[in-house]
């Protein structure tokens, strides 16, 4: 290693830099001295030597020391994926707010897109293709108008489904259940839930047909089964079952060591945005955090900062989906719905890994 090379390599920027990292762009930008230009950490360009990099907090400092801003990965503008996270959440606004659902072609042509490749652009953004998303949100609709109608039939025709037989074709993908069952609080579904003790505290896991639908952390075992009994009141929930004790073990084997992945279904039941926002979760690496601002930019929201937030603490399955590595974006911990002393041991152990 050269002495010039120390500096750089010295820096934990600079392991981002190599690896490309997406989460920090906007936190600092590179300059390589023998192209004169500065990039963003997730530039696609060939990496440059260390020994001709230096790391700068901005923009504005890379240029006050002569570099110019590098046209590839454009670092005081909109990256790639932010450009394409900026369309489709055009997109998704245009399904949203349509009477009649826009077909493939029509969504390409607003973006300016090929269908194909607005297709490849809008599952990578949302992590579902726009049909999937135009269900989803469908059936967001389709829960609130369920509390809201005197009829189910009503409900489904007021949540934009053409026909009932088109909706109930895919209701338990929805719903996880009928919606009439739904309505009446989850009456004749079976959830299956066993308690267990971690060294993060008590742990409730439950399952649906569909998958994990629960994993709560928390001081008091019987609090969390209190609150899981809310969310579903007339559901039966089944307990003792030493099928599902194994399974728990491994859900606690991976609360204990988020690295190694879970590798079960899950059954996440929200809305389009908090799915939105989930997904975003489920791509920071183990050992990484991101800012609430930044996943917001990542889905295209970039003011929705706020929203983002209540999207994490909605999220139902800890560790499963890592709101624990969302962090404010001065790099302080802030809320976790299972306690920010869980939060910082989390993030802690995967430092670790």
């Amino acid at each position: 290693m050269t002495d010039a090379a120390l500096p750089t390599k010295a820096d934990p920027r600079w392991q981002r830099v190599l690896a490309r990292d997406a989460a920090a762009d906007g936190s600092f930008v590179y300059a390589v001295h023998t192209t004169g230009v500065y990039c963003r950490p997730s530039c696609p360009a060939r990496r440059a030597k260390a020994q001709n990099v230096t790391l700068y907090p901005a923009p504005d400092e890379a240029e006050a020391a002569g570099f110019r801003p590098c046209r590839r990965c454009n670092p005081r503008g909109l990256s790639a994926a932010e450009a394409n996270a900026a369309l489709v959440a055009a997109a998704c606004r245009l399904i949203e707010g349509a009477e009649t659902t826009p077909s493939l072609e029509q969504l390409a042509e607003a973006a300016g897109l090929s269908p194909f490749h607005f297709h490849r652009q809008f599952k990578a953004a949302t992590g579902m293709t726009p049909r999937a998303y135009v269900i989803a949100h469908r059936a967001g609709r389709l829960r609130e108008q369920l509390h809201d109608s005197d009829s189910v039939t009503g409900a489904i025709y007021d949540a934009g489904f053409g026909s009932a037989s088109r909706f109930y074709e895919n209701a338990d993908q929805m719903l996880g259940m009928t919606p009439s069952t739904w309505r009446k609080g989850g009456a004749g579904a079976e959830i299956r839930f066993a308690l267990g003790q971690s060294q993060l505290g008590a742990i409730l896991v439950a399952q649906s047909q569909r998958g994990i639908c629960a994993i709560a952390l928390g001081d008091d075992p019987q609090a969390l089964l209190h609150e899981f009994q809310d969310r579903f009141p007339a559901a039966t929930l089944i307990g003792d079952d030493p099928e599902f004790q194994a399974l728990i073990a491994r859900v606690i084997g991976f609360v204990e060591a988020p690295g190694v992945g879970l590798d079960l279904p899950l059954d996440l039941r929200g809305t389009v945005f908090q799915q939105r926002v989930w997904q975003a979760l489920r791509q920071i690496p183990p050992g990484s955090t991101t800012s609430y601002a930044e996943i917001a930019r990542r889905i295209g929201a970039p003011r929705a900062h706020r929203a983002v937030a209540a999207a994490c603490a909605a999220n139902p399955v800890a560790v499963a989906i890592p709101c624990h590595r969302v962090v404010r974006s001065d790099g302080a911990l802030s809320g976790y719905r299972w306690g920010l002393a869980r939060k910082r041991a989390l993030l802690e152990r995967e430092s670790r890994d």
